[in-house]
C-alpha cells in the first residue's frame, strides 16, 4: 500500500463517518464535535498538567510514591480501556476487509490502518498525553534519564491495544452465530463486572478484620497533653509482595521503572520497555495471522462429522406437557413456554448473573463483622428489604413483558386464548426465578442475622405478596408503555421522550409500590410496643393478610388488563416488532 491508497482509504472513511453524522440530524452532528473538540482538549490540559506537575511538584517525590503515583494512572487507564472494550465488543472494523480483497492493496496495510484506527478511543485520548507530558517533565525536573519513561509507556499502550485487538478479531470469529455471540456478550459484561467489583469485596470482607480501629485506651496513653499536637509526615511505604508483583507483572513495569528511575538505576525501565514491545509485536502478529485465516476461510473451516445412525426414540412426557397445579391448562402451558424462553435468552441470562453479583456483594455486606450487634426491632425490616431486593433487579423484566417477545408476539396476537391467560402464564414464569432468588437471600440472611423461623415464614409470604403487587403494576405498565429490547442486549431501541420519561418515572416510583410488603414487619413492631402481641406471630399474621388481598387484587385485575391487552394488541404488535437500530 502506497501513500495515494492511505490517502484514499482514509478520506473514504472521513466521508462515511461524515454521512453517519449527517444522517443523524444537525443536532447529533453538532454534539459529536463538540463532544470530540472537548476530548481533544481535555488530552491537551493533561499533557500540559503532567508536564507541570514533573518539572515543579515531583521533584522530591520518593521513589515509592513515583511508583504509586504511575500505578494509578496505569489502573485508570485500564479501567476506562476496559469499558470501552465493553462497549466497541459489537462494532464492526474501521475498514470493511472484504470489500478491500478485490482492489490492488495489500491486506497487511489495511490491516494496519484498522488496527491504529480502532484505538483512536477516549481512554487513549485522556491518558497517553497525560502519560506522555509526566515523563518529559520528569525528565526535565529529575534528569534525562528519565525520558526512558516514554517508551516504557508506549510500550505499555502498544502491548494492550495489540493484544486487545487481537482479542476482538478472536471474539468476531466466535460470534459468526448469533446465539454464541449473544452469550459472548454476557460473559464478557458479567466478567468485567466481577473484575471491578472484585477488589471492593475483597476490602470488605477479606482484609476488613485487618483495619480495625485501635483501642482507646492505648490512643490516650500515647497522646501527651502538654505538648502541641504535630501531624506526622506521611511516606507511602510499598511492602516486598508489591514489589515482587510489579517485577511478575506487565502492567506495572512502568510503575517498577519509575521507582528504579528515581534510585538511579536505568535498567528496569529499558527492559520493561523491551519486554512490553516484545509482548505487543507478538500480539499484533498473532492478531495479523488470525486475520489472515478468518479471510481465508480456514478459522470457519471444520472437519466434516460421521452421521451416526438415529434410532427414533419417544419421550413420555417434556417439560411443556407438564401441568401446574391450580393453573389452567393454557396458562400453564404459556407458563412454561415462557420460562423456557427466559432460560434460553443471554439477556435474561445476563441480568440474572448481574442480579447474582449484587446479591454476593450484598451478603458480604450483611457477613462482615460490625461494631455493634443488630437489634431484634430492625431484623424484620432488613429480611423483608431482602424482597424488595429481589424485585429491584427483576423489574426491567416484569414491567416490560413484551419487549423481549420481538417478532415472537405475533404468535401471542394469533393465539385463540383469553388474553388473561397470557398475562397469568407471563407472571408465572418469573416466580421461579423470584423464589430463587429469594430463597438464596432469606438463607443468607438466616445465616448472618439469626432471625427466627417465624419471620422466615412471614418473609417468604411477603414474598408472594410482592410478586402479586409487582406483576398487576407489571402487566400495566407493559400494556401501555411498551418498547422493543434489542437482541442480545438490556438496551431498549429508540423510544418517544414520553415513553423514556414513563419509564424513569416507574423505576423511581418502584420502592414506593413496595411499602405495602413493609406494613406487617411495622405492624409487629408497633403491637410488641403496646404488649398487644408478639412481634413475630403479628408479621406472620399480617403478611398472610397482606398476600390475600394482593392476590384477590391481582386475579381480579387479569379480566381488565387482559380486554385492555386485546384492544391494545395492535399498537404493541408494531411497537415490539418494529426493529429500529
Amino acid at each position: 500500500m502506497d501513500a495515494s491508497h492511505l490517502r484514499t482509504i482514509l478520506w473514504l472513511r472521513w466521508r462515511l463517518s461524515r454521512n453517519q453524522w449527517s444522517r443523524g440530524g444537525p443536532l447529533n452532528a453538532v454534539l459529536t464535535m463538540v463532544v470530540t473538540a472537548a476530548g481533544l482538549l481535555i488530552g491537551i490540559v493533561g499533557g500540559l498538567i503532567g508536564l507541570l506537575a514533573g518539572v515543579f511538584l515531583l521533584t522530591k517525590t520518593s521513589p515509592d510514591g513515583l511508583l504509586v503515583l504511575w500505578d494509578a494512572i496505569v489502573l485508570g487507564f485500564l479501567f476506562f480501556w476496559m469499558i470501552g472494550l465493553i462497549s466497541e465488543i459489537q462494532r464492526s472494523e474501521t475498514i470493511d476487509i472484504s470489500r478491500m480483497l478485490h482492489l490492488p492493496v495489500s491486506l497487511r496495510g489495511v490491516f494496519v490502518v484498522n488496527y491504529l484506527a480502532s484505538h483512536l478511543t477516549p481512554s487513549v485520548i485522556l491518558f497517553l498525553p497525560g502519560m506522555l507530558g509526566l515523563a518529559l517533565g520528569l525528565a526535565l525536573g529529575r534528569g534525562f534519564s528519565w525520558l526512558a519513561m516514554l517508551p516504557l509507556a508506549l510500550g505499555l499502550l502498544f502491548a494492550i491495544t495489540a493484544w486487545t485487538y487481537c482479542l476482538r478479531g478472536w471474539l468476531v470469529t466466535l460470534m459468526m452465530n448469533p446465539r454464541r455471540r449473544r452469550a459472548v456478550i454476557a460473559i464478557v459484561t458479567f466478567t468485567f463486572i466481577v473484575v471491578m467489583q472484585l477488589p471492593n469485596f475483597l476490602g470488605n470482607v477479606v482484609f476488613r478484620h485487618k483495619h480495625q480501629r485501635p483501642q482507646a485506651s492505648e490512643s490516650v496513653s500515647a497522646v501527651d497533653p502538654n505538648e502541641p499536637f504535630v501531624r506526622p509526615p506521611t511516606k507511602v511505604v510499598v511492602g516486598e509482595p508489591v514489589l515482587i508483583a510489579h517485577k511478575v507483572v506487565p502492567v506495572l513495569w512502568v510503575g517498577h521503572g519509575a521507582m528504579s528511575l528515581a534510585s538511579g538505576s536505568v535498567w528496569p525501565a529499558a527492559l520493561g520497555a523491551l519486554g512490553l514491545s516484545g509482548m505487543g509485536a507478538l500480539g499484533l502478529r498473532r492478531a495479523y495471522r488470525s486475520t489472515v485465516r478468518f479471510y481465508q476461510g480456514s478459522a470457519r473451516a471444520k472437519r466434516p462429522k460421521r452421521k451416526r445412525p438415529v434410532t427414533p426414540t419417544v419421550t413420555p412426557g417434556t417439560f411443556l406437557e407438564w401441568q401446574l397445579p391450580g393453573v389452567p391448562d393454557d396458562a400453564a402451558a404459556l407458563a412454561l413456554t415462557f420460562f423456557r424462553s427466559l432460560s434460553r435468552a443471554s439477556e435474561v441470562k445476563m441480568m440474572l448473573a448481574t442480579n447474582f453479583l449484587m446479591m454476593l456483594f450484598f451478603g458480604a455486606m450483611i457477613l462482615m463483622p460490625r461494631s455493634s450487634p443488630v437489634s431484634d426491632t430492625m431484623k424484620p425490616f432488613l429480611v423483608t428489604g431482602a424482597v424488595a431486593f429481589t424485585f429491584l433487579g427483576l423489574a426491567q423484566l416484569m414491567f416490560n413483558l413484551f419487549g423481549f417477545d420481538r417478532s415472537g408476539f405475533r404468535a401471542l396476537v394469533l393465539l385463540p386464548v383469553p388474553r388473561r391467560q397470557i398475562l397469568l402464564g407471563k407472571n408465572l414464569a418469573f416466580l421461579p426465578i423470584a423464589a430463587g432468588i429469594g430463597l438464596v437471600l432469606f438463607a443468607l440472611v438466616k445465616f448472618a442475622l439469626g432471625v427466627s423461623l417465624v419471620v422466615i415464614l412471614a418473609t417468604g409470604l411477603q414474598l408472594l405478596a410482592a410478586f402479586s403487587l409487582l406483576s398487576m403494576l407489571g402487566n400495566l405498565a407493559s400494556i401501555l408503555v411498551p418498547h422493543r429490547i434489542a437482541s442480545g442486549s438490556l438496551k431498549p431501541t429508540k423510544t418517544s421522550t414520553m415513553t423514556t420519561v414513563l419509564l424513569f418515572v416507574s423505576r423511581l416510583l418502584l420502592p414506593l409500590a413496595l411499602l405495602p410488603v413493609f406494613l406487617p414487619p411495622a405492624l409487629g413492631v408497633l403491637f410488641a410496643k403496646v404488649r398487644w402481641a408478639a412481634a413475630g406471630s403479628t408479621n406472620l399474621v399480617a403478611s398472610a393478610v397482606v398476600l390475600a388481598i394482593l392476590a384477590l387484587l391481582y386475579w381480579l385485575s387479569l379480566n381488565l388488563l387482559g380486554d385492555l391487552l386485546q384492544r391494545r394488541e395492535q399498537q404493541i404488535l408494531d411497537i415490539v416488532t418494529h426493529e429500529i437500530e
